[in-house]
């Protein structure tokens, strides 16, 4: 084979270490352990990084393909969390970041008629390891539905009320919780969860549940912290909660951490 120049093996001049680089948008097969069927397949789109210390003009992007290649057909949840290990070992390098982001499909029958649809929910993986240690970080963004305390309190007739989204990023001690209970945890704590399919009897359900169960965007995120501080298994989170405000040209926001 012909001997090629490795120009990014070359010694940079500029005395600046990178702190990530790497490969975004990458899509590939993806196994995902599901409680009710045992698995599911889907597609992630995949963001891999490592970093990259001054004295190198630059990284090996194909290795990061070549890693995930290494896989086969399709990865699970073991060889995600595997990843890093493996990039910080061909890339030699310090730090390696894995970002795997894929839609997780429920089966959700309506609340009166039973009536089965699937809804989707985004779930992301974020593993960010060095040579010593490694943090695990699941994502789940839920839309669920949110009416208005005080709108409630002064109308005479009615409450406005709008779809949100609540961004809940967990790290676990010991054994993980199941995507499903995590999505379960938010959905309980809103004025009321989504559907696929409703029928007439379905839609006056949920319309009725919401308005006997008003929340503000305040509420949504104090409700889904104090769920999450009562799971032993849950060591940190991070929820995030966005209302599409329906007589509002804005969004409302609001956001806890767990410190620590």
């Amino acid at each position: 084979m012909e001997n090629l120049t490795d120009i990014q093996n070359q010694t940079d001049s500029r005395n600046l270490a990178i702190d990530r680089v790497g490969v975004k948008n990458l899509r590939y097969p993806l196994r995902i352990r599901d409680k009710a069927n045992s698995e599911q397949g889907t597609v992630a789109t995949i963001s891999m990084a490592v970093d990259l210390p001054k004295e190198y003009k630059g990284t090996h992007m194909s290795r990061f393909v070549e890693v995930l290649n290494s896989h086969g057909p399709s990865l699970d949840v073991h060889t995600i969390s595997g990843i890093p290990a493996e990039l910080l070992k061909r890339l030699n390098a310090q730090r390696a970041h894995v970002e795997f982001r894929f839609p997780f499909f429920l089966k959700k029958p309506a609340p009166v008629t039973g009536k089965e649809g699937m809804l989707d929910y985004e779930v992301i993986f974020d593993v960010d390891a060095s040579r010593e240690e490694q943090e695990f970080i699941v994502t789940v963004l839920v839309p669920v539905t949110t009416l208005c305390p005080c709108s409630k309190a002064i109308s005479a007739r009615g409450a406005h009320n709008q779809r949100g989204i609540v961004t809940y990023a967990v790290k676990f001690s010991g054994e993980p919780i199941w995507i499903e209970d995590l999505i379960r945890l938010v959905e309980k704590c809103a004025s009321c969860e989504l559907y696929s399919v409703l029928k007439r009897p379905d839609e006056k359900h949920v319309t009725e549940r919401a308005y006997d169960n008003p929340v503000f965007v305040e509420d949504l995120v104090r409700n889904v912290a104090a769920a999450s501080d009562a799971q032993e298994k849950i060591s940190w989170y991070r929820v995030e909660a966005e209302n599409f405000e329906s007589i509002h040209n804005h969004n409302a926001y609001a956001v806890i951490e767990k410190k620590g």
